[in-house]
């Protein structure tokens, strides 16, 4: 017997992330590594733990051996509990038989037996892929206040960038009347944040209803919330103020590595919590120069650090340079190497003197530059060079010419 839990937390964390690449060609995305010591999926996690939502159904899909074996038994996060905690939910096969999740209400629908034995009055759910701090509380407050059916998170984006997100039109308390998928002429700037609170009954009876419902491609923001709408049903838009970025594409996850480097950015880490490796102190040679740099445990530098990351156990070599660039854990920079504007995966060597990504003021046309990117287990051989807007896959070598 399970306790009952008000909230529940879903976090869809099984998409394949395709925009980033070989960076997700062994990982699901929300296990890639961000901010030198943590994992995408430890943000949602956090804001979970210090909302005080002690039930969390994690569900994966697409590559879920790390992502699964990193979250473990939910102890980082305070989510150990007998009865309640952090639980990965896959698909599985049923007497009516089953597939993949088919779309993202559709992963909700076939974790509704999950849901139900805590006897939520509300679900919220989560996308495994933002990098943010929010109080899931004061969006449900907000939420039984407005005595709303569902509630969905939106900040506010220029009007340039709107197109790129889903557009809620609301009245001036906030009740959504419209919803446009990526409009071309977007009418107002509050964008989907893809947080939703919904009240489980309405839920259950929407989603029940999708899952039969013929040419439905199960998805919430397609499908569900559109019916819902529809119908009539009580939809409120919460603002939100503060640090989000969806990191779903090679230059997004940069940029929000380099945000952490820059002091006019709010986004506090001290209550993001992960799962970090046993490693002893990092080392800095007298050598080394390092300014406006994050240095994990493990790392031994004896090279130079400008306006760039260190993940644990990474090695940098005499007169190696490091620039604006994200080094993924236990990668080894060899003496000489230049690494600028690129990120550089798991395990990967770059060899003496080899040169990786260039500065845009380097690249003729401005058109063709963009961060370089080296997959894992690779190798650039020494005096290699790889070019900005370049990536190198996975367990490869790259020659010298």
């Amino acid at each position: 017997m399970f306790p009952k839990q008000e909230v529940v937390a879903m976090l869809l964390a099984g998409g394949q992330g395709s925009r980033l690449g070989v960076l997700t060609k062994k990982l699901a995305k929300p296990a890639v590594p961000f901010g030198g010591k943590y994992r995408i999926i430890d943000f949602p996690l956090s804001n979970c733990v210090n909302s005080g939502i002690e039930a969390v159904g994690i569900l994966t899909q697409y590559q879920p051996l790390i992502l699964n074996e990193y979250i473990g038994n939910g102890q980082p996060w305070d989510l150990d509990g007998m009865h309640s905690g952090v639980n990965c939910l896959s698909p599985y096969q049923a007497i009516k038989g089953a597939d993949w999740y088919s779309g993202t209400a559709n992963a909700i629908y076939q974790n509704i037996n999950y849901i139900e034995r805590y006897d939520p009055d509300y679900v919220v759910i989560l996308s495994g892929d933002h990098i943010y701090k929010m109080d899931y509380n004061k969006m449900l407050e907000y939420h039984k206040e407005k005595n709303a059916a569902c509630t969905i998170a939106v900040i506010d984006v220029p009007l340039e960038e709107a197109s790129r997100f889903g557009i809620l039109n609301t009245h001036e308390d906030g009740e959504i009347y419209e919803f446009d998928e990526k409009p071309e002429h977007p009418k107002s700037t509050n964008a989907s944040m893809g947080i939703y609170i919904f009240s489980w009954k309405e839920l259950r009876k929407y989603l029940t209803e999708d899952e039969v419902k013929e040419g439905s491609s199960h998805d919430f923001g397609k499908d569900v919330l559109p019916t819902m709408l529809a119908a009539g049903e009580r939809m409120f838009a919460y603002p939100f103020e503060g640090y989000w970025k969806d990191v779903g594409t090679i230059d997004s996850l940069w940029e929000a590595n380099m945000d952490l480097l820059d002091p006019n950015v709010t986004l506090d880490l001290k209550d993001i919590y992960s799962r970090n490796p046993m490693m002893p102190p990092h080392y800095v040679s007298p050598d080394a120069n390092i300014q406006n740099s994050l240095v994990a445990d493990g790392c031994n530098v004896e090279g130079d650090l400008e306006f760039s990351i260190l993940f644990s156990g990474v090695t940098v070599g005499k007169g190696a340079t490091i620039n604006s660039s994200i080094i993924m854990p236990g990668a080894v920079i060899e003496e000489g190497a230049s690494v600028q504007f690129a990120i550089v995966a798991e395990n990967t060597v770059i060899g003496k003197n080899a040169k990786v990504g260039q500065r845009p003021e380097a690249v003729e046309n401005r058109d063709d530059w963009g961060i370089a990117v080296i997959g894992e287990n690779t190798v650039v051989a020494d005096g290699a060079f790889v070019p900005a807007n370049k990536m190198i896959d996975t367990d490869t070598e790259v020659a010298a010419e």
